[in-house]
């Protein structure tokens, strides 16, 4: 790293953008603002997003954007190129150092592992299993996007969550699930939801995420059914990535992250046995991993390589 480097880390998924700045790896500062996940919004709202989290976070620090050495910036959605290239466009537009964008899979990889083997498997919002193996071969799973993909997401479990719903009333099964995602989202009528769903753009899904976890525990078996079948969608991911990476069976070590790991000890442990029935080798990792150290790694990388 540069002689007393001044780097900026920034995590931008679908529900917030985090911000850190760090001198010689100790973080100085963090800030948080709304979500910057450009599939899902539109390129003002993630480059507001995106600007208030990096000045929030300079200013706190007490340093501006004209004195960093460097920056990475992990974010949703930039595995396309288009996207990529509108989040680019935003940070050059700010910054006068050297900078990356990569995808948030990538950042938590790093804070997990710091550059070297493993797996990480994300679900907050959206959902993906991203890994790289000794010979540095990489591999991923999911993340897809909220219509076609991130099973067993925040996303995923409040969309199914709605869809139980219905069925249960089609069928006349019996779940207080109903009751509680009205009461979120404030509707009387199953006609006002079913036509708030249907909208377009849809609503945000995730926001029911608390809802289920707070009807499972209360004993509903179709909240807890559902986190079940989340926790069993994130395994069949990391065990594609597995699969492709490490064939023959060895070690694998596994870390999680994201906000539905972090709050469903249920779905952590559906996740561990299922993976673990088919490679029992895996050592899962409990503990939240923090993609705003990965971030800030990639940064003093950076840095190291483009001393100003």
């Amino acid at each position: 790293m540069s002689a007393m480097a001044l780097v900026l880390a920034i995590d931008g998924g679908g529900s917030k953008t985090a911000c850190a700045v760090a001198r010689d790896g100790a973080i100085l500062a963090e800030f948080s603002a709304g979500p910057s996940n450009l599939v899902r919004i539109s390129l003002e709202e993630a480059r507001k997003a995106l600007l208030e989290a990096m000045h929030g976070a300079c200013q706190a620090a007490g340093v501006s954007l004209s004195e960093l050495n460097a920056v990475c910036a992990g974010l949703a959605g930039v595995g396309h190129d288009l996207i990529r290239d509108k989040a680019e466009e935003i940070l050059r537009s700010e910054l006068k150092c050297p900078f990356e964008v990569i995808g948030d899979m990538e950042i938590a990889f790093d804070g997990a592992f710091m550059g070297g083997p493993g797996l990480v498997v994300i679900a907050g919002t959206g959902s993906i299993a991203y890994g790289r193996n000794e010979r540095q071969d990489s591999a991923r799973a999911g993340g897809w996007g909220s219509v076609i993909s991130d099973e067993g997401s925040g996303y995923w479990i409040g969309r199914r969550a709605v869809s139980l719903c219905l069925r249960a009333i089609d069928t006349g099964q019996t779940t207080s699930l109903v009751h509680h995602i009205l009461n979120a989202w404030h509707f009387a009528m199953r006609d006002d939801l079913v036509a708030f769903c249907n909208s377009q753009p849809p609503p945000n899904f995730a926001e029911l995420f608390p809802v289920v976890l707070e009807t499972a525990l209360a004993g509903d078996t179709v909240a807890q059914e559902l986190l079940t079948d989340a926790g069993s969608e994130l395994a069949k991911l990391a065990k594609i990535v597995v699969r492709k990476l490490w064939p023959v069976r060895v070690v694998v070590q596994v870390a999680l992250a994201g906000g539905v790991f972090q709050n469903s000890a249920v779905i952590r442990q559906v996740f561990e046995n299922s993976l673990r029935s088919e490679r029992p080798d895996v050592r899962v990792r409990m503990s939240a991993v923090k993609p705003l150290r990965g971030a800030l790694y990639r940064a003093e990388k950076l840095a190291t390589a483009d001393p100003r």
